[in-house]
């Protein structure tokens, strides 16, 4: 018989919601915390505070040893260099003092596996009862280091595959051969602990684009053979002229006007065999101008919602740098429809000089958190016709410094995992 893993909250004599301690605990809920209310049609969301510090991404290193077409690093100009044992240790220090643990991910721009010292330490933000995770191109990932990787606990590791064939991986990665990263992972898949339920879980991560989404069944049936429980699949963000061309969202970013109205039909459709008997019709409803709700849930997913504020996250860079995300760690361009697009750091400060809490907890990015969790940014996504999107530096709206109004991850166009 199965056993009833419902979790209730309960209202007191007074009217007041009351949260099980296990809720309370898991998302920091400390007196006086606010949660923002979303109301939908038979339920009510409460989003986890801004001041829960729930998600931390660690840079290790912004150096790589291979080229990606898709990559950020092909169009700027910032220093390179690798995390020193101090700034990590501040890291450390600033995580102890945190309860209860936020998830680390290894990842950012860069290879992490490209520094001496990033299995060490993933171990000792282990032990410290982070659940840790890592993302990696795969090319690194010798007998040696799978097995450090395993003896250290980390929980996820996720491997980028932007193609199933050697052809179409190594047209994206320029400097990597398919067969070898298989092979790694192939000699990776028995070194983990566990049978029905191995550690680390292993992730694939698919940067989708018109040159490879023919590939994506058949990276996810790659993914499957290879013990895979977990996939991220994100839309390509062109940082250059030649992947502007590559896109897969023009329709979906002028759709997103349409689906951000509160006019919008609405179109409830149920769980059906995708065939070749229902697939026009099917996925004709699905481009019918409707909100979709598709077995219960909300299909179109959630507009102007920023992604790390709701995970609540923050990004520190190799440097110790803090900025609100791992794109607001470094100078870049990137292209929206059109328009080039110069994005500015935003740097909170540096944990060599404050503790990470203390950063955290700084008022004005206290106060930017809860501008993006109200999103009070213009719709720039879908209007993309002024000047001002040419930066992040001002909006028409009179916001300043970091202008999140462009950001195609608050429109759940691109993701991490």
């Amino acid at each position: 018989m199965a056993l009833d893993k419902t979790t209730w909250a309960q209202v007191d004599e007074e009217g007041r919601l009351v949260l099980p301690a296990s809720a309370i605990s898991r998302f920091g809920l400390q007196p006086g915390a606010r949660l923002r209310i979303e109301e939908e049609t038979n339920s009510i969301r409460l989003h986890q505070p801004v001041t829960h510090l729930a998600k931390v991404y660690i840079e290790p290193t912004n150096r790589c040893n291979i080229t990606c077409r898709t990559c950020m690093r092909n169009t700027w100009d910032e220093p390179l260099g690798m995390m020193s044992p101090t700034t990590f240790d501040r890291i450390l220090e600033g995580l102890r003092t945190i309860s209860p643990k936020p998830l680390v991910m290894f990842g950012g721009i860069g290879e992490p596996l490209f520094h001496p010292q990033t299995i060490e330490m993933v171990a000792k933000i282990k032990e410290l009862g982070s659940e840790v995770e890592l993302v990696t191109n795969g090319t690194l990932l010798t007998s040696t280091r799978s097995q450090q990787l395993v003896d250290a606990g980390l929980d996820t590791l996720w491997v980028s595959l932007d193609g199933a064939s050697p052809e179409s991986y190594a047209d994206i990665r320029l400097g990597a051969a398919l067969p070898e990263v298989l092979a790694n992972l192939e000699r990776f898949r028995p070194m983990r602990k566990g049978f029905y339920h191995p550690k680390p879980e292993l992730g694939i991560a698919f940067v989708v684009m018109k040159r490879n989404i023919d590939d994506l069944p058949k990276v996810i049936a790659m993914g499957r053979s290879l013990g895979a429980t977990r996939f991220s699949v994100s839309n390509v963000l062109p940082y250059s002229e030649e992947m502007r061309a590559e896109t897969l969202y023009d329709r979906t970013l002028k759709d997103i006007a349409y689906l951000s109205s509160v006019w919008l039909p609405t179109l409830s459709l149920p769980k059906m065999d995708i065939n070749a008997s229902t697939r026009d019709a099917f996925f004709g409803a699905l481009n019918s101008g409707c909100s979709i709700i598709f077995a219960g849930n909300r299909w179109s997913g959630a507009n102007d919602t920023c992604t790390f504020v709701e995970s609540g996250a923050t990004a520190i860079g190799w440097d110790g740098s803090v900025s609100p995300c791992p794109p607001l760690l470094h100078n870049h361009v990137s292209y929206l429809r059109s328009r080039k697009r110069t994005s500015q750091r935003h740097i909170i400060g540096s944990v060599a000089q404050r503790e990470l809490l203390d950063l955290w907890n700084d008022p004005a990015y206290v106060a930017y958190r809860e501008r993006l969790q109200g999103f009070g940014f213009p719709p720039c996504t879908f209007c993309g016709g002024c000047e001002m999107l040419d930066s992040n530096e001002e909006d028409c709206l009179g916001n300043g410094s970091p202008a999140c109004g462009g950001c195609l991850w608050a429109q759940g166009v691109i993701q991490c995992p």
